[in-house]
C-alpha cells in the first residue's frame, strides 16, 4: 500500500476529478476490481498467487461491450482472452494490441461469411463505451510483486497508468518515472494493453506512451491554468481526449531498424487538427506552418495525410507529400505503412506524376518538387486534393510553385517549415503564397522559444574561436555577408555556389597553417571539453577539399579513429579526395556508429551532407568553419540542438554548443535575417552561462560556505549532517548545486573559472558528503560529474573528506567500536545507518536483517523528521544492534541457520506444538527449490509446499495463509 500522505495529497484527488468529468469515470475500489479480475475465482486464498493467474481486464465487460459492437461476433469469452493473452508481451505485442484497439482486427462472421472488423471501442458515438478507473491495480510477476497506483479503463481494458509521488520528494517525477521503467523489467506483461502513462507530485505532470522511456520522450502536459493539478487531470484524462490518442496519435515507427513508439506532443496535435480543419474549409486554401527543426515535423505531416485520406468528410482524396530530399522518401514509405495506410503511390518519375494526377488517382502520393516541372495546366480541377509541402520557404520558389499552382488551380496548399521566414524579399514571398489567409502569416506556429522550455529542443551557445583564426572582417563582408544574394538563402548548393566565388575566404580557410592551428585547436577542446561529458561533435569544413586538409590535421592530433570524413564523391576527385570515398554501406555504419555512445568515429568531418535531416542527439559541439547564414546556418546549428540521456552514464545533455571558427555569431543580426525575438531565442553567447554560473556560485558561497570551519575535519562533517538533517535544506541545496556542477561541467576548462575553483571544490565536497550521507540505495543523482570530480581531487585532498559511509561490521563489538569512534553523534547515526544496510545486502538470505534495516529506516525517518534527537536515534539503533546479537546467541545455541530460526520464532508465535521440526521441514522445502528468488514456478511449488506443511499442524486456513504471508514477504523483500 502507499504511504498515506502519498494517497491523500495526490492519488486521492485524481480519483476525485476522474469522477467529476463528463462522461464520469466510474470509481471501482481495488476490492471490487480484483473480484472482477478473477481473483477470487482462484483456488487458492494466497493473493500472490491469485494475482499471477488473474486476468489483466475485465473479462465479463470487455465481453459484454464486444457482443453489443459486433452482433455476429461468435467467439467465447475465453477464447477471446486467450487470443490477447498470446500476443507478445513486448513491444510488438503492444503494436498489435493498438490495432484491436484501434478496431482494425478481423474476425469471421459465418452468417455473411466474410471477415468484419472487430469492434472494441466505438469512436463514433464514445457515450457508448463504459469509463472506469481504480486504483492499487496489483499483478504478481516472478519474484516482485507490481502494485499500479492509478489504472484507467476503457470497456475493460487497462489503458493509461499513474504513478503518484510526494510533492515534497526530491526529484518525485524522475523517481515515478524510474518506477514505471521497473514495471516494464518486471511484469511486461501490463504493458501489451496499457498503453499510456503519467507521472505526478501533484505539481507537474509528466506524460508519455509504454516502452519508450527516454527521457526525451517523456513531456510535461501543458494547459492553460499552469501548475493546476485538477485542470491536467481534467484535459489529459478526459475519456475524449484519451480516445483521440489511442485512435490518432500514437504512432509506431522503424527507426534505426528497429522499432519504437511514439506519442505526438500538444503542438503537434494542434497542428494537425488546425491543418485538417484548413483542408475542409470551403473559403481558405493556404496555411503556413512553422514547427521548429527537431520538435517532430515529419511525423505530424505524416499523420495529417494518413487523418486526411480517413476521414469522412474527405471523400476519397488526394493527398500529395512534396519533400525536399530524397533520403525521406523510403522513411515516409515506411512509416505510412506503419499505419496501415495502403493507398499510397511514390512518383519518382515527372511522367508518374502527371499520370496519377490525369488519372484522378486517389490516394497518399509522395514525390519532390521539381516533379512538377513541365505539369500540365488544369491538369486536376478537383477540390479535394491537400498538397503538404516540405521545407515551404524554399521548395515553391520560382517556377516550380507556378507550374504545381496552375496543374493544380482548386488544391488547397498547405507549406511547412522547420526555420523561422525571414525578413527577406523570399521570405515575404512565403508568406504571400501560404500566409495571406491567416492573420499573422502562420496558421500555426512552435516556435524556437517554445521548444526549448518544453524541452522537445534544447538551447544552443556559442563561442568564438581566438581571433588568430578568425576570417578578417572585411574578407567575411566583402564576400559573404554584404553580398545581396546570400540574403535569405536557404539551400547548401546554393551555399556552395555563393563560396566558390569567393576565392580569397576560402584561401583564408584552407592555408595550411590556419588548418593546422584550427585542428590542434578542436583537438584539444574536444579532449578536454567535450569528451570527459561523453558528448560527440561535428566539424564543418568550407568544401570537400577542406575536409580532407582537416583529416588529415586532426590525425597528427588525435587517434586515427577518433575522426571520419562523410561527404559525396565524385568520379573526377583528385585522389586527395577519393581517399575519402566511401559506400553507402559503410557511410550507414558510421552514422550508426556516431550516434552511440562510446562507440568510434567521435568527430565527423562535414561540408554539406548530413547537415540537414541527419538526428544523433549525442552530437553536443560543432566546430563551425564555412560561412553560412539564415536558413542554411539554422538548419546546419539545429544538428546540436536535439536532447540527449543515457541512463547508463547518467548523461543529461544540457544544452548543444557552436564554436564558431569563422565569425559568424560576431555579427548575429545581419547573419540571421529573422525578426530579433526569434534571433535571441535562436543561440546565445556563452558568456551567459559564466554569468549565470558567477550569480548561482556567490549566492551559494555566501550561503553554504561558513558551514566548513577546519577543512572537513570530523567536527565539519557532523555539523554538515546536522545542518542538511532537514530535507527541505537538502532538497534546496541539491538543487541549486547540481545546476551550478551542470554549469561547471559546460565551461570548464576556462580562465573565466580560476577564482572560484576552491569555493567550487569545498561546495563539491560538501555535496558528496551530503549524498554520501543521506541518499537511498536508488536514487536519481548517482554520481558526481567527471570534471568536478576531478576538481575535489585536485583542491581538496581526497582524504580531507571523510568517508561517512565508514562502514563497520555488525557483530559483538559494533557497540563497543561506535561508542570508541571518532567523529559526532550526527556522523555516528548516519554511518550506524549505512553499516546495517549494507551488511544486510551482503547477507541477504538472513530474514532478521533485513528485518533490522527495515528498522534502521523507520528510525532514520524520525530522526530526519525531528522526532527524535541525536542521542536517542543512536540509542534505538545501538538497541536494535543488541537485540540482533541476542537473537545470534539464541539461534547459535539451537544449531540453526538464520533462514531456519526465523521460521521456527514465526512457529512458535503462531502456537505449533512442534516448532523445532516444523522449521527444518520447512527448511528442506527451502532447499529443494534453490532458484525460489529467481523461478516463478519454484516460488509458486516452496510456497505450496510450506502452505502444506503448516496445515497440517493449523487446519484453520485462513490462519494458514496469514503466516504464509508472514514468512514470505519479508524473506521477499531484498529480492
Amino acid at each position: 500500500m502507499p504511504k498515506p500522505t502519498e494517497s491523500k495529497t495526490v492519488q486521492d484527488r485524481i480519483l476525485t476529478y476522474a469522477q467529476e468529468m463528463t462522461p464520469q469515470w466510474r470509481y471501482v475500489s481495488r476490492s471490487e476490481a480484483e473480484t472482477r479480475r478473477g481473483f477470487n475465482n482462484i483456488d487458492n486464498n494466497d493473493i500472490q498467487v491469485q494475482a499471477q493467474q488473474a486476468s489483466l481486464y475485465f473479462d465479463d465487460l470487455l465481453y459484454q461491450k464486444i457482443q453489443q459492437f459486433n452482433p455476429t461476433y461468435n467467439e467465447t469469452q475465453q477464447e477471446l482472452i486467450t487470443k490477447l493473452n498470446s500476443l507478445p508481451t513486448d513491444i510488438y505485442g503492444n503494436r498489435d494490441f493498438l490495432n484491436y484497439l484501434r478496431n482494425q482486427v478481423k474476425y469471421f462472421c459465418p452468417v455473411e461469411k466474410r471477415e468484419l472488423d472487430l469492434t472494441l471501442i466505438n469512436y463514433e458515438d464514445p457515450t457508448q463505451n463504459e469509463y472506469e478507473v481504480t486504483e492499487e491495480y496489483y499483478t504478481h510477476n516472478r519474484k516482485d510483486g507490481i502494485r499500479e497506483d492509478i489504472v484507467f479503463l476503457i470497456n475493460g481494458i487497462p489503458i493509461l497508468v499513474i504513478e503518484c509521488k510526494n510533492a515534497d520528494k526530491i526529484e518525485g517525477i524522475a523517481l515515478g518515472i524510474d518506477q514505471i521503467r521497473r514495471y516494464h523489467r518486471e511484469a511486461p506483461e501490463l504493458f501489451v494493453p496499457q498503453m499510456l502513462f503519467t507521472a505526478t507530485e501533484a505539481i507537474g505532470f509528466s506524460y508519455g506512451v509504454t516502452w519508450n522511456l527516454v527521457r526525451r520522450n517523456i513531456f510535461n502536459w501543458k494547459d492553460e491554468q499552469i501548475g493546476q493539478l485538477e485542470n491536467k487531470i481534467k484535459t489529459f484524462c478526459h475519456p475524449y481526449i484519451l480516445l483521440k490518442f489511442l485512435l490518432n496519435y500514437i504512432i509506431f515507427a522503424e527507426k534505426d531498424e528497429t522499432l519504437q513508439k511514439f506519442i505526438l506532443k500538444q503542438h503537434q496535435t494542434i497542428a494537425i487538427e488546425k491543418v485538417i480543419q484548413r483542408c475542409h474549409d470551403t473559403e481558405k486554401s493556404r496555411g503556413l506552418v512553422w514547427h521548429t527543426q527537431g520538435s517532430g515535423k515529419t511525423f505530424t505531416m505524416i499523420k495529417i495525410a494518413e487523418m486526411l485520406f480517413k476521414a469522412p468528410d474527405s471523400e476519397k482524396p488526394t493527398i500529395i507529400l512534396i519533400i525536399d530530399r530524397n533520403e525521406l522518401q523510403d522513411q515516409l514509405l515506411r512509416n505510412l505503412n506503419n499505419l496501415g495506410v495502403n493507398n499510397i503511390r511514390h512518383a519518382n518519375r515527372i511522367k508518374t506524376l502527371i499520370e496519377l494526377l490525369e488519372n484522378d488517382y486517389r490516394g497518399i502520393i509522395i514525390t519532390m518538387i521539381h516533379k512538377f516541372r513541365e505539369m500540365p495546366t488544369d491538369v486536376n480541377l478537383r477540390n479535394n486534393i491537400y498538397v503538404l509541402i516540405d521545407e515551404a520557404h524554399r521548395t515553391t520558389g520560382g517556377d516550380l510553385g507556378t507550374y504545381l499552382m496552375a496543374g493544380l488551380p482548386h488544391a488547397t496548399i498547405i507549406g511547412f517549415t522547420g526555420t523561422p521566414i525571414d525578413k527577406t524579399n523570399q521570405g515575404k514571398g512565403t508568406f504571400k503564397t501560404f500566409g495571406t489567409d491567416d492573420e499573422k502569416g502562420y496558421l500555426h506556429k512552435y516556435s524556437i522559444a517554445e521548444s526549448i522550455e518544453d524541452g522537445t529542443t534544447l538551447p544552443l551557445y556559442y563561442n568564438l574561436a581566438p581571433n588568430e583564426m578568425l576570417v578578417p572582417a572585411e574578407i567575411m563582408d566583402q564576400e559573404f555577408l554584404d553580398l545581396v544574394e546570400t540574403e535569405g538563402i536557404n539551400d547548401i548548393a546554393e551555399l556552395n555556389k555563393i563560396l566558390d566565388r569567393a576565392v580569397n575566404l576560402k584561401n583564408f580557410l584552407k592555408g595550411d597553417q590556419r588548418v593546422d592551428q584550427v585542428a590542434k585547436y578542436v583537438a584539444q577542446h574536444y579532449t578536454k571539453n567535450v569528451e570527459p561529458l561523453g558528448y560527440k561533435a561535428f566539424l564543418v569544413a568550407v568544401d570537400r577539399p577542406a575536409c580532407a586538409k582537416y583529416k588529415q590535421a586532426l590525425d597528427r592530433y588525435l587517434p586515427l579513429e577518433y575522426s571520419a570524413v562523410v561527404y559525396t564523391g565524385n568520379n573526377n576527385d583528385t585522389e586527395d579526395l577519393k581517399t575519402h570515398h566511401i559506400d553507402d554501406k559503410t557511410e550507414k555504419q558510421i552514422r550508426k556508429n556516431f550516434a552511440k555512445f562510446g562507440e568510434y568515429p567521435k568527430i565527423l568531418i562535414v561540408t554539406e551532407k548530413l547537415l540537414t535531416g541527419y538526428d544523433a542527439p549525442i552530437l553536443y559541439a560543432m566546430y563551425l568553419d564555412k560561412p553560412m547564414r539564415d536558413h542554411t546556418l539554422l538548419q546546419a546549428i539545429a544538428r546540436v540542438n536535439r536532447p540527449y540521456e543515457n541512463e547508463t552514464e547518467e548523461m543529461v545533455k544540457p544544452h548543444g554548443f557552436v564554436l564558431d571558427f569563422v565569425g559568424i555569431f560576431d555579427k548575429l543580426e545581419k547573419a540571421l535575417s529573422f525578426d530579433s525575438q526569434e534571433v535571441n531565442a535562436i543561440v546565445k553567447d556563452l558568456s551567459l552561462l559564466k554569468n549565470l554560473f558567477k550569480i548561482k556560485i556567490e549566492q551559494l558561497i555566501k550561503n553554504y560556505l561558513t558551514l566548513i570551519q577546519h577543512n572537513f575535519n570530523d567536527q565539519d562533517v557532523d555539523h554538515l549532517l546536522e545542518y542538511f538533517r532537514d530535507k527541505e535544506r537538502r532538497k534546496a541545496f541539491t538543487k541549486d548545486y547540481k545546476s551550478l556542477e551542470m554549469l561547471y561541467e559546460v565551461i570548464s576548462p576556462d580562465a573565466f573559472l580560476r577564482p572560484y575553483l576552491n569555493e567550487y571544490g569545498t561546495l563539491s565536497g560538501i555535496y558528496q558528503v551530503i549524498r554520501n550521507a543521506y541518499s537511498k540505495r536508488v536514487y536519481v543523482d548517482r554520481e558526481v560529474k567527471r570534471k568536478t570530480d576531478q576538481i575535489v581531487q585536485n583542491n581538496i585532498a581526497t582524504t580531507a573528506i571523510p568517508t561517512v559511509t565508514d562502514f563497520i561490521e555488525i557483530n559483538a563489538q559494533t557497540i563497543e567500536t561506535i561508542q570508541n569512534k571518532g567523529g559526532g553523534k550526527t556522523t555516528k547515526v548516519i554511518n550506524l545507518i549505512k553499516s546495517i544496510e549494507k551488511t544486510a545486502e551482503e547477507n541477504n538470505d538472513d530474514p532478521f536483517l533485513i528485518a533490522m534495516v527495515q528498522r534502521a529506516k523507520a528510525i532514520q525517518e524520525q530522526f530526519e523528521n525531528r522526532q527524535t534527537d541525536t542521542q536517542e536515534t543512536l540509542d534505538l539503533l545501538l538497541q536494535a544492534v543488541r537485540e540482533n546479537e541476542q537473537r545470534k546467541q539464541e539461534q547459535s545455541a539451537k544449531g540453526f541457520d538464520s533462514l531456519s530460526f526465523f521460521v521456527y520464532q514465526a512457529l512458535e508465535n503462531a502456537g505449533i506444538d512442534n516448532p523445532e521440526d516444523m522449521a527444518q521441514e520447512i527448511r528442506q522445502h527451502f532447499i529443494e527449490n534453490p532458484n525460489w528468488k529467481t523461478s516463478e514456478g519454484e516460488l509458486r511449488e516452496l510456497r505450496k509446499n510450506v502452505t502444506f506443511s503448516i496445515y497440517t499442524e493449523i487446519d484453520e486456513l485462513e490462519k494458514v495463509t496469514a503466516l504464509v504471508e508472514q514468512l514470505f514477504t519479508l524473506l521477499q523483500q531484498n529480492h
